[in-house]
């Protein structure tokens, strides 16, 4: 399921881009990453009503399509500086775990200074550039050549070749910007 943080990160920002009913929301967060972290009723209409009444959304209903009324979600100017502030200034976590870092990703572009962008790239960049492991040996990291087990091998070969992929775009992107 999608933790707090992640899901009103994506909620803030789905409504940024336009007004939704709930349904209409729920298939575009199942969409961006239902797939790794269902969404559940039970998660986003109480998250919902959190962020309703912390001023970050409002709710009116439309005429629906058939006879039934439906209840639309509007992002409120309070919920823009919201999703403003959580994309200049990620948290730790929004950086490091891939499926919250695509979310930031997803809306990265409503911030509308590249400079601000390229600094979000640059502390995921730094991340990556850490040495790290999935499996350590007295307290030091282990190259996917030091383990013998293949499954493990496995993991650290896919880890290395998504990380030089990802480390090779975040690199291009950030030159990119810093030309704009």
């Amino acid at each position: 399921m999608a933790s707090g943080g992640d899901l009103a990160l994506m909620i803030l920002g789905f409504l940024n881009q336009r007004p939704m009913h709930g349904y209409e929301l729920k298939a575009r967060l199942a969409e961006l990453s239902g797939h790794l972290r269902p969404v559940s009723d039970g998660a986003l209409y109480p998250a919902i009503a959190r962020m309703e009444a912390k001023g970050l959304l409002e709710r009116h209903e439309e005429e629906g399509a058939a006879a039934a009324r439906r209840q639309v979600l509007t992002i409120t100017a309070q919920g823009r500086e919201e999703l403003l502030r959580r994309l200049r200034e990620p948290s730790a976590l929004d950086i490091s775990d891939q499926t919250r870092f695509f979310a930031l990703l997803t809306f990265l572009s409503a911030l509308d200074e590249p400079s601000l962008q390229a600094e979000v790239l640059r502390r995921r960049l730094a991340f990556l550039e850490a040495p790290t492991s999935f499996f350590y040996e007295g307290g030091r990291p282990l190259r996917a050549e030091e383990t013998p087990d293949p499954f493990h091998r496995g993991m650290l070969l896919i880890a290395r070749a998504t990380g030089e992929a990802e480390r090779e775009w975040l690199r291009r992107t950030i030159e990119e910007l810093a030309a704009i």
